[in-house]
């Protein structure tokens, strides 16, 4: 179970990625704001679509290591 604010945070940020992940697909994820503009907005990023994947990804990854540094990693 998600409780603490760090990892919903980061399941936010892992959603955002797979949804970016179908939208490179040609799939929508929703009839809203698509991930790609949630991600470039929220993270300041630039670049294609690809370009934004490899960069949220890397994100995640640093703030999973954190979250398990910190012991805030569910069990």
């Amino acid at each position: 179970m998600l409780t603490m604010p760090e990892q919903i945070h980061a399941f936010r940020i892992a959603t955002l990625v797979s949804g970016l992940k179908l939208e490179i697909r040609g799939l929508s994820v929703s009839r809203g704001r698509s991930c790609y503009s949630i991600l470039k907005d929220e993270f300041s990023l630039t670049g294609s679509r690809a370009k934004v994947l490899v960069t949220a990804q890397q994100i995640l990854d640093d703030l999973k290591k954190e979250l398990a540094a910190t012991d805030k990693v569910p069990a």
